[in-house]
């Protein structure tokens, strides 16, 4: 089968391939190929085919061609054929379950696009820096109470949560989970939320706000009475309230000068 461009031909294809009921797929590559690139998809096919399906070949003449074709060997085919749609994940993922005939979790080499990851509960705060910045949505935050939610088909392996972490609390686990599972959020870390010692509103995290009260309390200037450490144990709406009737209120400024504008000047020559 000729292509285009062979460089565009991933695992997703060869994994389609060996679900269609090809036996094995082989691609003949040039000098002016991209060989490292092909070399690592087809590693990765083979990973979550559980065998040696798909190769790369690069003979320099005819004769070096027909020779590797013939001495190919040619397992037999042991799935039922399936026809794989949707996008390349999807295909990859119908593949894998053809080929492999269970909800089986694949383990696959470094920088694997699939995959799952760990959260050290004790480092975690909760501070879902990852959530803002995961660009697939596998990492997602509950608007109603203080959790972490993973979707690990969702996951790209990119990283970006793992770096971004102040904590370093996330690691990556590079696999192919094909149970049902994967395709749904599950909380990988949650915590109890603090209510508000005022209204009684929920907000925020119980560990984090009594470890930044620990830290402040009496400790810096700005929290060394009692009224400022409170204002840390309240939810937004209780501190600007709080502060407003405060014995120091910021709000309490008068009023603002009002500013000059270019009328001022002519006016004021003429006074003179």
């Amino acid at each position: 089968m000729e292509t285009s461009s062979l460089a565009a031909f991933g695992h997703a294809e060869m994994l389609a391939a060996l679900a269609s009921g090809f036996s094995t797929v082989t691609l003949l590559i040039s000098p002016t190929t991209e060989g490292e690139g092909l070399s690592y998809e087809a590693g990765l096919a083979n990973a979550i085919a559980g065998g040696e399906r798909a190769a790369l070949i690069e003979p320099a003449e005819p004769d070096a061609l027909e020779n590797l074709l013939w001495a190919e060997a040619v397992p037999d085919v042991t799935c039922e054929p399936v026809l794989p749609i949707g996008t390349r994940r999807q295909v990859t993922r119908l593949s894998a379950k053809a080929l492999t005939g269970e909800d089986a979790v694949i383990a696959l080499p470094e920088r694997a696009p699939y995959g799952s990851l760990d959260v050290d509960t004790e480092a975690c705060t909760l501070c879902l820096s990852c959530v803002s910045l995961c660009p697939s949505g596998a990492l997602a935050d509950n608007p109603d109470l203080p959790q972490l939610r993973f979707q690990e088909d969702a996951c790209l392996q990119c990283g970006i949560c793992a770096n971004v972490c102040p904590e370093n609390a996330i690691s990556l686990t590079p696999q192919l989970n094909l149970s049902s599972e994967a395709l749904s959020h599950r909380v990988v870390h949650e915590e109890e939320p603090f209510a508000c010692i005022e209204c009684g509103a929920p907000f925020g995290v119980r560990s984090t706000v009594m470890r930044i009260t620990e830290k402040l309390a009496g400790k810096h200037s700005m929290f060394a009475s009692q009224d400022a450490i409170r204002m840390i144990q309240m939810c937004d709406d209780c501190r600007v309230n709080a502060a407003y009737h405060s014995k120091n209120n910021p709000f309490a400024a008068g009023e603002r000068p009002r500013v000059r504008t270019t009328e001022d000047y002519p006016s004021k020559r003429r006074d003179h």
